[in-house]
């Protein structure tokens, strides 16, 4: 689906009035949820998911077929948990 495609569907779904809204909306949701990521903060939708950071430690490997090792750096990822609803929705 692409982009275009979901704004139609949310735009029929949340009965906005053009598609144009319906994008802002996306676009409302998708920052808020930034930036509640952003400051390490968990964003729970019942029955949808929840949206939370991890703490990822540094990390050593070798690539494969060379003798070159690397080191990925610590860092913050962002993580989904998918709830129940969603879940038992998708698995029909």
């Amino acid at each position: 689906m692409t982009k275009s495609d979901f704004v139609e569907l949310v735009q029929k779904n949340g009965e906005f009035e053009s598609k144009v809204v319906a994008e802002r909306a996306i676009k409302a949701f998708t920052d808020a949820i930034t930036e509640a990521l952003v400051q390490k903060e968990t964003v729970s939708l019942v029955g949808f998911g929840t949206f939370s950071t991890v703490d990822v430690a540094e990390k050593t490997g070798k690539i494969p077929g060379k003798d070159t090792m690397y080191t990925k750096a610590a860092h913050t990822a962002p993580k989904f948990k998918i709830g129940k609803t969603l879940k038992d929705a998708v698995a029909g």
